[in-house]
């Protein structure tokens, strides 16, 4: 008998912090997808936000964790968590093939990202080494959508997909932005979150 192979999402981002926008998504390709689990993979040093990212991975890391305590199909990886100076997303895509060969990664991300998937390092080697699934909203039109879908697989041989999600218009910016002003940041994050940022004293402007 065959064994079949696991279906794996992976979620990247700086998570500074992890907000319910976030949540939403993995749980969106968890469920569209039929995957097996969705790793929350904080960014160690992402190289487009050298020296812009407010805590340190540790604290990232631990409200992620914070953030998806409660449900088996969405874990933490620490993966960057290492002395590189850059991990770069075709690198741990070919890391983690080489150590699970029985894994298929679906790799998530913004559909915006797409319009400067370009830009990334090694396009084609991301392409190679994962399915993409392009989370839709309402500011990306779905033709214009589906065309840049069809230009990316044609380029790299990619398979990409589109995920439908709700648009839950909320960025970690505007997250840390409320914290200094003194606003409420309850339903933005999961409790166990919000506690760990008001416990710790994050985000808040430091004085002189």
């Amino acid at each position: 008998m065959e064994h079949s192979r696991k279906k794996v999402g992976i979620l990247g981002g700086t998570f500074d912090p992890i907000h319910t926008g976030h949540l939403i998504l993995a749980e969106a390709a968890y469920e569209s997808f039929s995957l097996d689990y969705v790793l929350i993979m904080p960014n160690g040093n992402p190289p487009h936000k050298a020296g812009q990212v407010n805590v340190s991975m540790a604290m990232r890391t631990r409200m992620a964790e914070l953030a998806v305590s409660d449900n088996p199909h969405l874990c933490v990886s620490d993966f960057e968590k290492t002395p590189q100076d850059y991990h770069y997303t075709y690198e741990t895509l070919e890391y983690l093939n080489r150590e699970h060969p029985d894994t298929d990664y679906y790799f998530i991300l913004g559909a915006d990202s797409l319009i400067h998937f370009d830009t990334w390092k090694e396009p084609q080697r991301i392409c190679d080494a994962c399915r993409i699934l392009a989370a839709t909203r309402d500011h990306m039109e779905t033709e214009q959508l589906r065309q840049r879908i069809q230009e990316l697989s044609r380029r790299y041989q990619a398979q990409i997909y589109p995920l439908e999600t709700p648009n839950i218009d909320i960025s970690s910016n505007m997250i840390r932005e409320r914290v200094q002003n003194g606003k409420s940041i309850r339903y933005y994050v999961p409790d166990s979150v919000e506690t760990y940022i008001h416990e710790n004293g994050l985000y808040r402007l430091t004085e002189e």
